[in-house]
């Protein structure tokens, strides 16, 4: 099965979260390798106006795994880092969002296994116009079975 995360409404290429007395600039954002923070799959732009990932994995009854899949059985997730890039091209991060795959229902996830692809839908600028991060809600987040 493919895992597709399809981001829109991004927060641009600057930010300043609360709390933070420097602004990032040159943000992008992609989805973390498991165990390896620095390694992001399809780095993105921040100001792009759509971001398109797809995550390979395989399911073992309700059980998805794969390099970029987080967390223990029943509590599995991706990450979507963001990171500011300097002129040498060090990637620095200062947010993540967390898709909790637990909260995909068990009839999307069994017709997603049919179908072959699991779509993740989100805005990624949060309230505040930042980057979006923390728990993903899933009044946030639509997942669905798509081709």
């Amino acid at each position: 099965m493919r895992i597709r995360i399809v981001g829109t409404q991004l927060p641009g290429s600057s930010c300043r979260p609360p709390g933070i007395e420097t602004a990032y600039s040159n943000v992008h954002v992609g989805v973390q390798r498991k165990n390896r923070p620095q390694e992001l799959l399809d780095l993105q732009r921040g100001d792009a106006e759509t971001v398109t990932w797809t995550v390979e994995c395989t399911v073992h009854e309700t059980d998805v795994r794969g390099p970029y899949i987080q967390g223990r059985p029943g509590e599995r997730f991706l990450y979507l880092s963001w990171v500011a890039v300097d002129d040498a091209g060090t990637l620095t991060m200062f947010r993540r969002a967390k898709l909790m795959l637990a909260d995909v229902s068990a009839e999307t996830l069994t017709a997603a296994i049919e179908s072959g692809v699991l779509e993740a839908r989100l805005g990624l600028t949060d309230a505040t116009g930042n980057p979006l991060c923390a728990r993903v809600k899933p009044a946030s987040i639509r997942w669905t079975a798509a081709t």
